[in-house]
């Protein structure tokens, strides 16, 4: 394997990875957001009223995102494979 072949390699997987989390991080920050701003508004200083709704919408989009995340995983895993059986030439 020559390097300019394992970067691309590793190129590859690390866009992927932020391709899969990247909804995921957008969720997060959005209900995070609003959750700061509630707290501001009402001067309530509780911790958990940031982590339960995020934890909640983590929950129903991983819910939701599951047959796109299994396609996609099982999409980028076949890729990988048959590029495998390539670099032994």
């Amino acid at each position: 394997m020559n390097p300019d072949l394992a970067i691309d390699l590793f190129k590859s997987t690390v866009m992927f990875a932020l391709y899969v989390v990247a909804p995921f991080l957008g969720v997060t920050l959005v209900v995070g957001l609003l959750a700061s701003v509630i707290q501001s508004v009402t001067s309530m200083q509780e911790q958990t009223l940031t982590f339960v709704p995020k934890l909640i919408a983590l929950a129903g989009l991983a819910l939701v995102l599951t047959p796109w995340l299994l396609r996609t995983l099982s999409e980028f895993t076949i890729t990988i494979l048959t590029r495998m059986g390539t670099l032994g030439h």
